[in-house]
């Protein structure tokens, strides 16, 4: 946990400011999600009041967004509790019976693949033919094990290739295609249908790390996001109730909805100094109002202890001797620039640029009656005709071509006939722009083709998550880009300002949410274990403080 020094005989330190004048440090929570109501709650637990979360949508949750859907819960953001030994979220959902209900089937040990569970996938191609389960079998054994040697480049300190271009996605097509190649035993046929095999494969590996292709995924840092023990859990009442047992103990008064921000000044004191200065020299008699909000910050000189001064949309300012910012790195790459005045330093701007996110959306199809086999678990996409093709960029009106499958949702007792597509990527911002009835009719037409079976009806109901698109998160969650590394993200999450220096205030602008945790990124325990960071900082750093109120003899 980095610290901050703060000079022990300093006359303007924050801590002996606050020790000084009795006052409750302000601090301003930006964005209602996991990593920002972990930060809120430890802060609240741990003697901090004068705490503001700012949540820009109409509720909490961020990419936590649980749909109730008749007796089930469908989730249009975050699933999975990924692990159990250490997880945050896994322990929270535990200890408070949220995991009751959950079946084997809605648990996974190996390394899960989008909803696939029990039974058996069923690959078809756009023939309308059923690839056979063996070779089906077979090719994933070839594909796993490339898997694995992608995860070597960083555990063993194993060097890349230039041939790769330091992309998973280059690196897995060329080793399995060779592989497949040099297979004595396999027909033309056979080798052409296992190389369409890997196009899809790619693709639903894109959807799990939420990228435009495997191919801008970098080798050399793939094997860095830490995976936690244990089996992999759906929470059969929403992932939302970890949202509320989060919010349940913050007073609503904390929380605005609705509240976008429209720029974090930092470093305000030392800029408007002067001039609050003259300002007073003019008009010493104004009486200003006594509250922290509401009035532009030049127009109060008391203005000048709180360093931080959050301008929201609807024009009002928030005075702060801290802000936490969860907002996305999708949010961060579209408006750092307009955010923060004075601008970021270079090497945050640099992180944010080099980190990847991209959009992976759920398709979510009902039905009256189930059109596959009870053994089916879902159906995937083999399109034969991109067998031999480097990259699989598609034309706006082929969108649908990244839908990388339907998986089937378990058990039909809760979610009656139910199939979740998934597609991601520029694709998938595309998809987002049609609406239900063009995407509902172009799904079935696709489950139509690959099945072979031309009578399957229309959905009766079509549900679909918009992350891209909206803009209060622009994106699923972050991955490791070609060219950037683990300390991008460190970089992301360093607080603002840099210098130790007495003359800035420390710990202004602190930085939250998945895409600043290393190990954990694209994780809900990585927002929330980042949450509980940010607020553990202003704790260590006011401990002082709070000791020194609480160890107070009594008169």
């Amino acid at each position: 946990m980095q610290s901050c020094e703060i000079s022990s005989d300093s006359t303007d330190d924050p801590l002996s400011s606050g020790l000084r004048t009795h006052r409750q440090p302000r601090i301003v929570v930006i964005g209602a999600g996991l990593a920002g109501l972990a930060a809120a709650k430890i802060l609240l637990d741990n003697g901090f009041t004068d705490v503001t979360v700012l949540e820009a949508s109409d509720h909490v949750g961020g990419r936590v967004q649980s749909v109730q859907h008749g007796k089930a819960t469908l989730e249009l953001g975050a699933t999975w509790i990924h692990g159990a030994n250490g997880n945050p979220v896994y322990h929270l959902a535990e200890d408070n019976r949220l995991l009751e209900h959950t079946r084997e089937d809605e648990r996974s040990v190996e390394r899960i693949s989008l909803y696939t569970k029990n039974g058996v996938a069923h690959y078809q191609t756009n023939c309308g033919r059923r690839i056979p389960k063996d070779l089906v079998e077979e090719f994933s054994d070839l594909y796993n094990e490339v898997y694995e040697l992608t995860q070597e480049f960083f555990q063993n300190g194993k060097p890349v290739c230039a041939e790769s271009q330091n992309s998973v996605g280059v690196f897995t097509r060329d080793v399995v295609r060779k592989r497949i190649m040099l297979d004595p035993d396999d027909s033309e046929s056979t080798k052409k249908l296992k190389l369409s095999m890997l196009q899809q494969y790619l693709k639903v590996e894109s959807c799990e790390s939420s990228s435009p292709s495997m191919d801008e995924v970098s080798l050399s840092e793939f094997g860095e996001w830490t995976e936690i023990p244990g089996a992999h859990y759906v929470i059969p009442g929403g992932f939302m109730k970890v949202i509320e047992l989060l919010a349940q103990d913050i007073p609503s008064r904390t929380i605005s909805l609705g509240k976008p921000v429209r720029c974090i000044h930092w470093n305000y004191s030392a800029q408007q100094q002067e001039k609050v200065s003259k300002g007073n020299d003019t008009d010493g008699g104004n009486n200003h109002n006594d509250c922290n909000y509401g009035c532009r910050p030049e127009e109060d000189p008391r203005s000048l202890g709180h360093p931080v001064h959050v301008e929201c949309e609807d024009e009002e300012w928030i005075r702060a001797d801290h802000v936490i910012v969860t907002a996305s790195l999708g949010v961060l790459k579209k408006s750092h620039e307009a955010m923060f005045s004075p601008s970021l330093p270079e090497d945050k701007v640099l992180a944010i640029e080099k980190l990847g996110i991209s959009t992976t959306d759920k398709i979510f199809l009902e039905y009256a009656e189930p059109f596959w086999s009870p053994e089916c678990n879902s159906i995937q996409f083999v399109w034969e005709d991109e067998a031999q093709l480097e990259q699989l960029v598609y034309p706006e009106e082929l969108w649908y071509k990244k839908i990388c499958s339907f998986d089937v949702l378990y058990p039909p007792e809760r979610y009656g006939y139910m199939l979740s597509g998934w597609i991601c990527g520029q694709e998938a911002l595309l998809m987002e722009r049609c609406d239900d009835e063009t995407v509902a009719e172009t799904c079935t037409e696709l489950l139509r083709r690959f099945t072979g079976n031309p009578n399957i009806p229309k959905p009766r109901r079509i549900l679909r998550s918009s992350w891209g698109s909206n803009p209060y998160i622009r994106g699923s969650y972050s991955f490791t880009r070609v060219g950037s590394n683990g300390g991008d993200f460190e970089r992301l999450a360093m607080p603002l300002p840099y210098a130790k220096s007495t003359k800035a205030p420390p710990l202004q602008v602190l930085f939250a949410g998945e895409a600043t945790h290393r190990k954990y990124y694209s994780t809900t325990h990585g927002a929330l274990l980042s949450g509980q960071r940010e607020a553990t900082r202003l704790i260590e750093m006011y401990q002082d403080l709070h000791t020194a109120e609480t160890t107070k003899p009594n008169k």
